[in-house]
């Protein structure tokens, strides 16, 4: 604002200033053309009479032509007077001839009459500098003579330069004096209002960060302080719902432990009577044979589903911990796809597994393991038997595990999604291995426990990619953003390379 201020008033300040020196330079300089076109009248009609009543039998034109000259000049002293004699040019003492200017004297040779123009005056002493001036021409008859005289009176115009700079002097400085004053009031103004929007800005983000006790003072009752009453209504609003919400998350965390715990009693006793129908079961009923079967499945997904719940409840509730040791993540991943090697097997799936050279870190293996489980799983799960790869690799501060399936996929901006809890790309589509829906959301909060991070990549119908970070020393930070870009060429079996990596072949 103080700027945008000073700038406009500096550009109607010297628009003004130019306006009003222009008009007064004018107007100096045109009184003194009509002033000294009346001196010069006068003189001249004073040296016509003298020169008329010139005996010219007994004084020499020339010589009565220098002496009216210096006549003239002497009388005055505001003027010069240069008369282009018979034989040459008869000037006042002290101007030079080149003070007339070129298009004056082409005028006053041929026509008759008076002209002004301003000139140059120029003096023949050094000690006199040049100085701007006005030349009034006009014609001097002598008696006997057939053709006139061209006479010029040369004005100095030093005293109207003085006025004129006085005036640019006063002006610039009633210029300067005016911009200082508006910056002032300006600056004095703009903070006057900007303070308060400045602290409402503040208080803002105070209460963003979870201040929420954080209210503005109201003062007065113009719109500065409606806002303030608008912001201390608001955030005591956000205050009350937010504790409203905190405490209803409170409960919901509470019953899903309590319900997960109270659970527990009820199903060992419902899993070890389906144990002892399984062990009981008529082989030779086939329906006894498959409700036993679908009984035992089930309760074991059951058993899964409130594990799942107990963990995310956990995490919730802040009280989930790790548990570090040095681990080689390779062996970890190995492992885990041996494991997996027989439901690859009956979904006719390749399992093709490639790990780096050192990809030991500072790890919790259980969750570690837990990941690349539901991982690889989920890629069985949506990988339509076509291969899936898993690749471990490291660089001197982070280790990375991708698992690359080229199944159904997902559309792009549904990267953040497969992470929520119960979330499905396609809930039309009926779980082959299980799974409660919470395996992801667990992983990306086992991920996080770590400081690492859980991305994923996918397009539709070539597959998904899920890339897990971790680094190799607890509380080392990753470089780089955890967000991968989306390749250009969607046949890409990569992610971007990961964090520290030096080339993107050392990154999984």
């Amino acid at each position: 604002m103080v700027t945008t201020t000073l700038g406009a008033t500096i550009i109607v300040l010297l628009l003004a200033g130019l306006f009003l020196i222009r008009q007064v330079t004018t107007g100096i300089l045109q009184a003194k053309q009509n002033a000294a076109v009346a001196e010069a009248t006068t003189s001249l009609s004073r040296i016509q009479d003298q020169l008329r009543s010139t005996d010219l039998r007994t004084a020499s034109l020339y010589e009565r032509l220098n002496q009216l000259a210096d006549e003239a000049a002497g009388q005055s002293g505001q003027y010069h007077v240069i008369i282009q004699g018979p034989v040459s040019n008869l000037v006042s003492e002290g101007i030079s001839v080149s003070s007339i200017p070129k298009a004056l004297e082409d005028t006053a040779t041929t026509r008759e009459g008076m002209w002004a123009q301003p000139t140059t005056v120029r003096y023949t002493t050094a000690d006199q500098t040049s100085q701007p001036g006005l030349a009034v021409a006009s014609t001097l008859w002598a008696p006997g003579e057939s053709r006139g005289f061209p006479i010029y009176f040369i004005f100095p115009e030093t005293q109207e330069a003085e006025t004129i700079a006085l005036v640019q002097r006063v002006v610039a400085a009633t210029g300067g004096l005016i911009v200082l004053a508006m910056g002032i009031v300006t600056f004095l103004g703009t903070r006057a209002i900007s303070a308060p929007i400045r602290q409402a800005s503040i208080s803002a983000q105070r209460v963003a960060a979870g201040q929420l006790d954080e209210r503005l003072p109201v003062r007065g009752t113009d719109d500065l302080a409606r806002l303030a009453v608008s912001m201390n209504a608001m955030a005591t609003e956000l205050q009350r719902q937010i504790r409203e919400l905190e405490e209803l998350s409170s409960f919901q965390r509470q019953f899903v432990s309590d319900v997960s715990h109270e659970l527990r009693t009820p199903l060992t006793t419902v899993r070890m009577a389906a144990d002892m129908l399984r062990e009981a079961r008529d082989e030779t009923d086939p329906a006894m044979v498959r409700a036993t079967e679908l009984l035992h499945d089930e309760l074991e997904r059951f058993e899964s589903l409130l594990a799942d719940l107990l963990e995310i409840s956990r995490f919730d509730a802040g009280a989930a911990v790790l548990a570090l040791d040095e681990t080689d993540v390779g062996d970890l991943v190995i492992d885990e796809v041996e494991a997996a090697r027989p439901l690859a097997r009956r979904m006719e799936t390749p399992l093709v597994v490639r790990r780096g050279g050192d990809v030991t870190a500072e790890i919790d293996a259980r969750r570690i393991r837990r990941i690349i489980r539901n991982l690889v799983a989920n890629a069985l799960e949506h990988g339509e038997g076509r291969a899936v790869e898993v690749a471990v690799a490291s660089d001197a501060r982070a280790v990375a595990v991708t698992v690359r399936d080229h199944g159904i996929g997902f559309e792009p901006w549904q990267a953040e999604q497969v992470f929520a809890r119960f979330w499905r790309a396609d809930p039309a589509r009926v779980r082959t291995v299980g799974g409660t829906g919470l395996g992801l959301a667990i992983s990306l909060e086992d991920a996080h426990l770590h400081h690492g991070w859980l991305q994923a990549w996918g397009m539709p119908r070539q597959g998904a990619q899920f890339r897990l970070t971790v680094p190799r020393r607890t509380g080392d930070a990753l470089n780089g953003s955890p967000l991968p870009a989306i390749p250009a060429d969607a046949n890409l079996p990569a992610l971007p390379p990961g964090p520290g990596a030096s080339s993107p072949g050392d990154a999984v």
